[in-house]
């Protein structure tokens, strides 16, 4: 063990599953995927360890943000509408008008997330959630590779 290293510290990576979560967007916006990871977790026997999500789209992303008031996530929506909005001309148009702008909001947020896990659960702050955000005007079905590496319950 290192010199620098407490007993229980270490953790032995004896564990792996995986989970395609797939999601039905109803247009641009915030999905919790909260109680869903943690839900899966608990069901895949893990117990300490580490998960990622890596969402399969370039106009789809993935965020932590507050969980408590609803007017965060419209703000930060606004926010992204201002930095990409859908009535500006793009040269890249062939899939429609929405999806330049999509492409630029998901490169400036997160196409993947890697949280901790401690006794089978996501380590979140009191007022953290786990979003999938929506760009695209129009509903869409996401996929979502979910991975845990770690030890079991």
């Amino acid at each position: 063990m290192p010199d620098n290293a407490r007993a229980g510290d270490l953790t032995a990576v004896n564990v792996q599953a995986r989970h395609m979560l797939e999601v039905e967007t109803s247009g641009p916006g915030f999905t919790d995927l909260t109680r869903e990871i943690d839900g899966w977790l608990a069901s895949s026997g893990a117990g300490e360890g580490i998960v990622t999500l890596f969402v399969m789209h370039t106009s789809a992303s993935l965020t932590i943000q507050e969980n408590a008031d609803p007017d965060v996530l419209r703000d930060l929506g606004d926010a992204l509408e201002r930095i990409a909005p859908y009535d500006q001309s793009y040269r890249h148009g062939i899939e429609g008008p929405d999806d330049m702008p999509a492409h630029i909001k998901s490169m400036v947020t997160s196409t993947s997330l890697s949280i901790p896990v401690e006794r089978g659960r996501l380590v979140l702050g009191t007022w953290q959630g786990v979003y999938l955000i929506e760009h695209r005007a129009r509903p869409h079905r996401r996929r979502i590779a979910v991975h845990f590496m770690g030890s079991s319950a």
